[in-house]
């Protein structure tokens, strides 16, 4: 894919947040999302050049001391993106995240995708929730559209970011404002690892949010938390 396009919903406030969805995701899984914010999406999505595309957006657009919100995937991009523009990020809000990966793992999930690529987003798509029904909303308006729209190299290729990156906590330490919202269920990125990365960053808030899983802020209202 080409360089991140971002596109702004003016939603009447006088604060922007950065929405950054997950593996095999994208900016429409944020749908449901309600939060008194400006929204920044990135629509066309790019690994390699996501942190300099968003600081010409931000840029281009003057916005200034916003609050970076990453999920899953997206919280490694989030606090790359804080620990190198530590001036520009107001707060950073990290979900579902782990320190890193394990790297075995990500290669098992690699050959099953060429195996069952359907099959397998399935699966995973099924454990990103607690309650079967809270998947309704997903399965009515994405599964399908994700199934047919991730192509097997671009999952492979993000599969090999997420098993080079890492939460890197000494970079965050000029952010003032860090929260970490966790499912207490969630079966893809275990609890622990989130309250290691908070219990290294001493300002960093853990919220645990109960009866929710990986895609928490589709089974709860995420703006209590925000």
């Amino acid at each position: 894919m080409s360089e991140p396009i971002f596109k702004y919903l003016d939603r009447g406030s006088d604060k922007t947040i950065v929405l950054i969805p997950g593996w095999a995701t994208d900016y429409r899984v944020f749908d449901l999302l309600d939060l008194k914010f400006n929204y920044l999406l990135p629509i066309d999505f790019s690994l390699s050049t996501f942190k300099s595309s968003l600081f010409n957006t931000l840029r281009e657009k003057e916005i200034k001391n916003i609050s970076l919100l990453g999920w899953s995937l997206g919280g490694f991009l989030a606090a790359e993106f804080a620990g190198k523009y530590p001036g520009l990020v107001e707060e950073l809000i990290l979900i579902g995240i782990r320190k890193k990966y394990d790297q075995e793992k990500i290669a098992e999930i690699g050959e099953f995708l060429k195996r069952s690529k359907k099959g397998y987003l399935y699966k995973f798509y099924k454990q990103c929730f607690f309650k079967q029904e809270n998947m309704i909303w997903f399965k009515e308006n994405l599964l399908k559209a994700y199934c047919q729209d991730f192509d097997l190299e671009y999952l492979l290729k993000t599969l090999d970011y997420l098993a080079k990156s890492q939460i890197n906590t000494q970079e965050l330490l000029a952010i003032e404002k860090i929260k970490i919202i966790h499912g207490a269920c969630d079966q893809i990125a275990p609890i622990e690892e989130a309250r290691e990365v908070c219990e290294t960053i001493a300002r960093a808030e853990l919220i645990i949010v109960e009866n929710c899983s990986h895609a928490l802020f589709l089974e709860t209202d995420l703006g209590k938390y925000i």
